[in-house]
């Protein structure tokens, strides 16, 4: 073999010898950059699609300002600086003509496919619910009766308000009860009070003579005598049951349900309804979703969401007890 073959034959044994630690070194590479994805760049990605919650503050001092003078002749974009005004000054469902619910329903009105409107109405429907809530509590019960009917135009089908109507009810037949206790009260002291000056008008009857002593009987008398009849029982005491107040649960605490990505991307709209229980702790248990529209597809999101809300249980007689409950979930993309 000559000097040329030789140096041929060299270089393939060092080609051969070579290949080995190139795919190696490829394969470490490639490890690197899976790794890579897997611990900064998917992490990152999550975090800038990742959606931010938003924080809002309200103005804490009541706004003084007189309600518009032709809310019918007024733009959209005009109703919804009035609404806009009105949620600063908290005037979310009162007072009447100049709050911030009868601008976005009017709003609606002019312009039905308005979503900021829409969205106004669904995010500041909790708080409406306590605004409502704290005038049954003060005893407006017009005044609340009209704040209910004003939720029922943003939201009908929402389970809040059975409940704000089923308080009301409650809570005036309470008062309906107080009242007429307290009228028979009054009459029970007139009738008393009439009856005492009577008694004082009337003669002072004559004093009754003295009966006469007792004879002293002798044993032998004593022995014949009848046994004396036995003393009829006296009646047992009426047990009288407390008496509390009786109501359904009452949501404290809502939590906004989080769409699947995928929804968010391809803005899908949709609803579901979630039947679930109330325990005697206010807590949600066994919550699973009775209809929803599309199928399947925002159901996790939506009992998520349900399982995170808080509630005063509801009362029989005073008493916590559990109850059943049912929310339907919008999700308007």
């Amino acid at each position: 073999m000559n000097s040329y073959s030789k140096s041929r034959c060299n270089r393939r044994e060092q080609r051969g010898a070579a290949a080995p630690m190139v795919a190696i070194v490829v394969v470490i590479l490639v490890l690197m950059a899976i790794g890579a994805w897997f611990l900064i760049l998917r992490p990152s990605s999550r975090m800038a699609v990742a959606p931010r919650p938003v924080t809002t503050t309200a103005n804490s001092a009541a706004s003084t300002r007189p309600p518009p003078a032709d809310v019918a002749s007024m733009s959209a974009q005009q109703l919804l600086d009035e609404a806009r005004n009105a949620v600063r000054a908290q005037r979310w469902v009162s007072p009447a003509g100049n709050n911030a619910f009868e601008f976005y329903l009017q709003v609606l009105q002019k312009d039905p496919g308005n979503q900021v409107a829409r969205n106004a109405l669904r995010e500041s429907f909790t708080t409406g619910a306590n605004a409502a809530e704290q005038s049954i509590n003060a005893g407006n019960f017009d005044e609340a009766e009209r704040e209910i009917g004003l939720l029922a135009q943003a939201d009908s089908g929402n389970y809040t308000l059975t409940i704000l109507r089923s308080k009301l009810d409650a809570q005036r037949k309470l008062d309906a009860r107080a009242e007429e206790q307290q009228k028979q009260q009054e009459a029970a002291e007139a009738r008393k009070a009439a009856a005492a000056a009577l008694a004082a008008a009337a003669p002072q009857p004559e004093e009754k003579e003295k009966p006469a002593p007792t004879p002293v009987q002798s044993a032998e008398q004593v022995a014949k005598a009848p046994p004396p009849a036995a003393p009829e029982p006296a009646p047992e005491p009426k047990v009288v049951k407390p008496v509390g107040p009786t109501r359904g649960a009452l949501l404290v605490k809502s939590a906004q349900a989080v769409p699947p990505r995928m929804a968010v991307r391809r803005h899908r709209s949709g609803w579901v309804d979630v039947v679930f229980t109330v325990d005697a702790q206010g807590n949600v248990v066994d919550a699973h979703v009775s209809d929803s529209q599309p199928s399947h597809v925002f159901d996790r999101a939506a009992i998520a969401a349900v399982e995170r809300y808080k509630f005063k249980p509801a009362l029989k007689d005073g008493v916590p007890i559990a109850t059943k409950a049912k929310q339907r979930i919008n999700f308007n993309l």
